[in-house]
């Protein structure tokens, strides 16, 4: 089992810059990708970015790409989300995600995660 725990997000106006975290702990050796979804209200949930935990490959969400870094540290077993140039339209619940099961994805999915955990989420509203 893998714990994952949020924190960073907040209300920015548009333009802004934000930083989430998600802290992961338990199994996190078994780790094989953490990221990121977001579901803003009225809408499907959708992966943002995320980032291969041994070799650091990283993938985004046409949306954010330009706007959004994801990195890890993981001797601290966390990672974040730098996002900057935020619009109004990334308002929304954002998620950490991890995965421990391998899987093939289609090459079509941008941001190839499941979720086989997630955390509690943080909100990120951006308005002005």
């Amino acid at each position: 089992q893998v714990q994952l725990v949020e924190s960073g997000g907040g209300l920015v106006q548009p333009g802004g810059s934000l930083r989430l975290s998600c802290q992961a702990s338990g199994s996190t050796l078994d780790l094989w990708r953490i990221g990121w979804f977001r579901r803003a209200p009225g809408k499907t949930p959708e992966g943002v970015s995320c980032v291969d935990w041994a070799d650091g490959t990283t993938w985004y969400a046409s949306s954010v790409k330009g706007r959004f870094t994801i990195s890890r540290d993981n001797a601290k077993n966390t990672v974040f989300l730098q996002m900057i140039n935020l619009k109004p339209e990334d308002t929304a619940l954002y998620f950490c995600a991890a995965d421990a099961t391998r899987r093939k994805f289609s090459a079509y999915d941008e941001v190839p995660i499941f979720g086989d955990y997630l955390g509690q989420g943080t909100q990120v509203t951006v308005s002005s």
